[in-house]
């Protein structure tokens, strides 16, 4: 699931024009050293924080249908996550970086949710709302200045850009469905205690019994024969 964010959120940057003005969008953690080796104008999107939200944890299990209409799987609710990024942007002179931050907060204050053209993967399979926060206030995830001193970097000005996305539940295989009829047999002893030949109930309209002894399947909605027992009067 972290990746097809990452996939998404490169998209939505890459639709803002940055692409066609020769603007790289990287997920690298901006270290020192990595600073140092950049050599064209980029926009840094690096994750630093994961937290599940847990008060939208589900219980339960969801049914996966083939596209027949037949039960194939029963899947666990998705669980969220909430993944903070530290989004910046790097060029060689300061008034070219706010200028690029500016096109990346435009972008990305304008979008509420993550549009589903964007989505791919899981993400796209379970449709549900992928929702997208930039630069809001109440977030439990570090500061950015300890994230600034944990790789070891000055500080520079950037987004918290926070996304709620799920992450699919486990899916169990279903039994296949059943395709053959209900076989009884009945079988009655002689006093002398030797077994009569074995009579088989079977529905009205059933198939003729194959190798095995099975019969086809009556058609759904047909009431069952009834059995004849002995002493009943004949019509």
């Amino acid at each position: 699931m972290i990746h097809e964010v990452d996939e998404a959120l490169r998209r939505l940057l890459g639709e803002s024009g940055l692409e066609t003005s020769g603007v790289e969008v990287v997920f690298d953690a901006p270290t020192r050293d990595w600073a140092a080796r950049r050599s064209a104008p980029t926009v840094c999107a690096f994750l630093y924080d994961i937290r599940e939200d847990t008060a939208r944890r589900g219980s339960g299990a969801g049914e996966v249908y083939d596209a027949d209409g037949h039960l194939v799987a029963r899947r666990t609710p998705p669980r969220w996550f909430e993944l903070t990024y530290l989004v910046t942007a790097w060029a060689s002179r300061p008034q070219d970086e706010h200028r690029l931050l500016s096109q990346v907060l435009a972008c990305l204050v304008a979008t509420d949710t993550l549009p589903a053209r964007l989505l791919t993967g899981t993400l796209a399979e379970l449709g549900l709302t992928v929702s997208l926060d930039t630069a809001g206030a109440g977030s439990d995830a570090p500061a950015a200045a300890d994230v600034w001193s944990a790789l070891g970097g000055e500080l520079k000005a950037s987004l918290a850009v926070r996304v709620r996305a799920p992450l699919a539940g486990a899916a169990t295989a279903a039994a296949p469905p059943v395709t053959e009829g209900l076989v009884v047999r009945a079988t009655a002893r002689h006093e002398s205690g030797e077994a009569e030949p074995g009579r088989r109930l079977r529905y009205t309209g059933a198939g003729d019994p194959g190798p095995q002894g099975f019969t086809a399947p009556r058609e759904r909605g047909a009431a069952p024969a009834r059995r004849r027992r002995r002493g009943d009067r004949q019509p």
